[in-house]
């Protein structure tokens, strides 16, 4: 058998895109995502504030909806709920909304990449606003944080460049 460039299949010929059909850089910025947020559920949040010496995702969760849902122990209030809230918010706009976006198609991918990236900024005052206990933030915070980058740019890249109506 002789394997000449022109037989062997295009992975092997040199000629290899970066991303095929299957698996576009936005689907894998998108999986990402989705995998940086699932994994930050179960990862310590911050330093300090359970029983085993961190918080991890889900209970950090419930802390900052705790104005909305109250939370035995913790209970934001005044400005620090407003944050807070949105924080639990962006969350389950993230689980509930970003496969709804992904499946539905092109119409609404600008849209929800642009509350993405406002998630993405709102999310930060974790880290602005903790001063001196910035330290406390753990790699949970972290991945929570940017999942909400890579969806907004994963978006961005799913719905092209914009066209101009002519």
């Amino acid at each position: 058998m002789n394997d000449s460039p022109q037989d062997l299949p295009s992975s092997l010929d040199g000629t290899v895109r970066p991303f095929d059909d299957k698996m576009r850089r936005a689907h894998l910025l998108i999986f990402a995502a989705w995998l940086f947020h699932a994994a930050a559920w179960f990862l310590p949040i911050v330093k300090g504030a359970a029983s085993p010496n961190w918080l991890p995702g889900w209970e950090a969760f419930r802390a900052a909806f705790s104005a909305v849902w109250p939370y035995e122990g913790i209970n934001f209030t005044g400005y620090g709920a407003v944050p807070a809230t949105a924080s639990a918010v962006a969350t389950i706009l993230f689980i509930l909304g970003s496969p709804l976006v992904v499946l539905r198609g092109p119409h609404s991918l600008r849209a929800s990449a642009l509350a993405a990236a406002t998630a993405f900024v709102v999310n930060a005052h974790w880290y602005v606003l903790s001063g001196s206990d910035r330290s406390d933030l753990r790699i949970g915070y972290f991945l929570w944080w940017f999942s909400f980058l890579l969806l907004a740019t994963g978006l961005l890249d799913l719905a092209g460049p914009r066209r101009d109506p002519d």
